[in-house]
């Protein structure tokens, strides 16, 4: 059964109730005369309440608000947020370099409104020392808590002790801050037409960097410290 709504000479019934092309209430007119109304305003006649006794029709034009409507779908599908955890895997006797580039993606991954599963790994007789992997957590936890809270408090997993991030920011916020910063640098790029492209195009190569840092930490297996 289609979901089109009938138009014009497609709607089978005596009378109709009609809105205007404004959204005024024109009452209860023949089909003939709603027809005709139409082609007067090179409309059409578009049936938007089936279900009612008599149906209730509207004249519009069916083309531009079709073409409308799948614009405003278009955009609900883009600024939809979906719910991603990433993750992080960590040794408990981390060195502070790796610690420094480790704590850099979960920044990344918070501000950009994603969770953040954190996996300390224990190995041979560090399973002993469960301390040192939840001094580690804390520590973590605390480097990035503007921008993050413990979602998931520390807890033994086998051979691993598990920690979840929550980000402060709505997925739907970090995406219109993101896009807010696309639109502020091209304005800067169209406002300094001098800047050498040299620095442009580090810019972009940096910002691609980034955006793959992000996809290449996936759950299944992140690079080890």
């Amino acid at each position: 059964m289609s979901a089109e709504p009938r138009i014009n000479d497609r709607i089978r019934v005596p009378e109709v109730r009609l809105v205007g092309p404004s959204g005024e209430q024109v009452g209860i007119v023949p089909l003939a005369k709603a027809l005709e109304l139409a082609q007067e305003y090179d409309l059409d006649l578009v049936e938007v309440a089936a279900t009612a006794r008599p149906p209730v029709c509207k004249l519009m034009d069916y083309g531009k608000f079709k073409y409308e409507s799948a614009m405003k779908a278009r955009e609900a599908r883009k600024n939809q947020a979906h719910t991603v955890i990433k993750e992080m895997k960590l040794r408990p006797k981390i060195d502070p370099h790796d610690y420094d580039t480790k704590k850099g993606h979960v920044v990344r991954f918070l501000k950009q409104g994603d969770k953040v599963k954190i996996t300390i790994m224990f190995r041979g007789r560090e399973q002993s020392r469960p301390e040192l992997g939840y001094r580690l957590l804390q520590r973590l936890a605390e480097d990035v808590q503007d921008l993050g809270f413990v979602e998931s408090n520390p807890k033994q997993d086998g051979r691993n002790m598990i920690m979840v991030l929550g980000p402060h920011k709505k997925k739907t916020e970090a995406m219109a801050e993101a896009r807010q910063a696309q639109e502020a640098r091209k304005a800067d790029a169209k406002a300094n037409p001098g800047r050498s492209q040299n620095a442009a195009d580090t810019e972009d190569v940096d910002a691609e960097t980034a955006e793959d840092v992000d996809v290449e930490a996936p759950a299944e297996a992140p690079a080890e410290a």
